[in-house]
Formats: C-alpha cells, sequence, structure tokens
C-alpha cells in the first residue's frame, strides 16, 4: 500500500508541475502492451520527468525570456520574430522545450498584447517574418486565427506568416476546409509541423496534410531526436521517406534540447550525425532533413551534419564518402579565378 500511495503522490508532483492532456485521436495510435510505445513516451507522464537530470539542463536554455522584448514575442533572429500566441496545446510533449510555461494557467493571446507586438514589428523593419507558435495555434477557435493573422498582415513589411503547430499528428481532425480558408487568405504562409515516428503517418495525417496543400499551404516538417524513439537509422528513414510520400518536406531534425524535465530523452551529439551519415546516400536528398541544434543563451541554430571533407592535399581534395571510401578531388589552385 505504501508503494502505491507513494507511487500516486509521485505523480501528483509531476502533473502539478507538469500538465497532461493528449487527444483520443493520439491515444488511440498507443500499443498499451508495449511500456515502451513510442506514441506512449510521447504524451504519457514519466517519473523521470522530475527525477533525473543532467548537467547543464535549465528550465529555459535557448533564453527565450531573455530575447523577449514585449509580452508574447521573441526576437532571437534579426530577420524574423516568434509569436507565442497561446499556452494551450491538443497533446502536451513530453519533450517540448516550454515546460516552464506548462505550471500556469494557459491562456490565449489578448488584443492588448497582440497590439504591442504589431507596434514592435511595425517599428522592426528588418523582420521580415514572424513564426505563430505557442503552445498550439491552431487550438485557437478559428475566428482568433483570423485575428491574429489579420493583425499580423497590417505590417506592411512583414512579408512571411509561419504556424507551428503538431495539431495534424495530435489532432488532425481539426485541419477542415474551413480552417485552411482562413489560413489561404493570409498567404504566403508556411505551415510547420511535428512527426516524429513513422506510426504517426496516419491516413487521417495525410488528409490533414493533403487538405493543406491543396490550398496552398506548404507543409515541413520538424522532428526532435529522442532517446528510445527514434534514434535509429531505420526508423528516421522508414518516417522522412513517408513524409516525402505526403508531400510534406523533413525540414530539421533537432537534437533534443537541455530542457529541464526532457532530459531522459537526450541522446549524445554523434548519435544524430552517425544515423544521418547512414541515410545520406540510402535515401534520396529529398527525404533528408538538416540535423542542427540549438545552442544554448540564445546562440541559434547550428547544423551537425556529418564532415566529408577530411582535408585538402596540395591539389586535390580528400573526401570520405557515406560508404566510408577515401575519394580524391582534383582541386587546382586558381580554379576559382577568371580565365
Amino acid at each position: 500500500m505504501g508503494s502505491l500511495e507513494g507511487g500516486r503522490k509521485c505523480y501528483d508532483k509531476l502533473i502539478c508541475r507538469y500538465r497532461w492532456a493528449a487527444t483520443p485521436y493520439y491515444l488511440s495510435l498507443i500499443d498499451w502492451s508495449d511500456p515502451n510505445d513510442p506514441i506512449r513516451r510521447q504524451c504519457i507522464p514519466d517519473p523521470k520527468e522530475i527525477t533525473f537530470y543532467l548537467d547543464g539542463s535549465e528550465d529555459d536554455p535557448l533564453a527565450e525570456e531573455r530575447h523577449m522584448p514585449v509580452p508574447h514575442l521573441i526576437h532571437r533572429y534579426g530577420d524574423r520574430a516568434l509569436l507565442l500566441a497561446t499556452g494551450i496545446c491538443a497533446t502536451y510533449c513530453r519533450h517540448c522545450n516550454r515546460k516552464r510555461f506548462w505550471a500556469g494557467r494557459p491562456r490565449v493571446i489578448n488584443q492588448r498584447a497582440l497590439g504591442g507586438i504589431i507596434r514592435y514589428l511595425s517599428n522592426h523593419p528588418g523582420i521580415r517574418e514572424v513564426i505563430v507558435s505557442g503552445g498550439d495555434p491552431l487550438t485557437m477557435g478559428s475566428a482568433h486565427i483570423d485575428r491574429v493573422l489579420s493583425a499580423l498582415r497590417t505590417v506592411k513589411h512583414l512579408e512571411v506568416i509561419r504556424i507551428g503547430s503538431r495539431v495534424p499528428v495530435v489532432m488532425p481532425m481539426r485541419i477542415t476546409k474551413g480552417l485552411c480558408r482562413i489560413l489561404a487568405r493570409h498567404r504566403p504562409l508556411w505551415l510547420n509541423t511535428h512527426f516524429n515516428h513513422p506510426r504517426e503517418v496516419t491516413k487521417e495525417a495525410e488528409s490533414a496534410c493533403d487538405m493543406l496543400q491543396r490550398h496552398g499551404i506548404p507543409v515541413s516538417n520538424q522532428t526532435v531526436l529522442l532517446k528510445g524513439i527514434n534514434d535509429d537509422s531505420e526508423i528516421l528513414g522508414d518516417l522522412f521517406c513517408r513524409l516525402q510520400a505526403i508531400m510534406v518536406r523533413p525540414y530539421y531534425l533537432f537534437h533534443c534540447d537541455a530542457v529541464r524535465g526532457t532530459d531522459h530523452f537526450r541522446t549524445d551529439l554523434y548519435k544524430g550525425i552517425r544515423i544521418m551519415k547512414t541515410l545520406l546516400g540510402n535515401i534520396g536528398g529529398l527525404c533528408l532533413p538538416t540535423l542542427v541544434i540549438d545552442l544554448p543563451g540564445g546562440g541559434g541554430k547550428v547544423p551537425l551534419n556529418p564532415d566529408y571533407l577530411t582535408g585538402i592535399d596540395g591539389d586535390e581534395a580528400v573526401f570520405k564518402n557515406h560508404e566510408g571510401r577515401t575519394i580524391r578531388y582534383k582541386s587546382p589552385w586558381g580554379a576559382d579565378c577568371p580565365g
């Protein structure tokens, strides 16, 4: 009885700190007979979230709070900014890099905060793109989504809007013709979604992505490398090929951020590099995302691609290809000079 009581208290503490919610649809994808099911591990709380920590993990390792000039807007890169439209998600991914927000009451951006963001954007003509994120912005009502996008479109120098949403993966029935018509009114608009495992590429998810595409909304994907879920070249190769088959571009493969509460999902840096090296040459280039790490302290994204150029020997470059073969490539001095 003591063990059961202790387990309940641990979960109570866990849910109090990191909330839990998942859609019935996403839960239906779980094989409940497998405690290590990859869908289950992404959405069901794990005590390791509050008991397992690695050195260097922080609540906000990317220093997003430090780069928030006005509430709900992160401006880390010169030409783009990220708008936190809501704190609500359809399913709370256990590897989320914004778990620090989960303890508070989830809110949707109000008109006052949105007005402050529009003023900031209007006063910074170098910003050409805004990423609408959260939380998940597609959990908002359609009218509210339209208001946010319409407000952004009043900023004359804003060229592109991007939406980050996992709704096509965890609640694909939310993608309706009505919603797509609203999004299409604000083109050029791109949607980045978040498939992590081949089993998430269902007929329902495919239909949602197809509907977006038929309304002129390009769909790209950002995968996070997760220990015990997809840290395997066969699994990721299968995922990326399935995404290409439904015309969703594999865009980024993220090394899991050093966010407190997600350390049990982190791999070493070389795991992703080894996987990408295996995939390169074995699946087509349109299937391959860029492996990146988001550096702490607001350092930004940098690629973690394998290094195939091993050196330059006189007028020859020396490469090692995906098969491990050494190949010499003539690169005479002065080749870049005009004739």
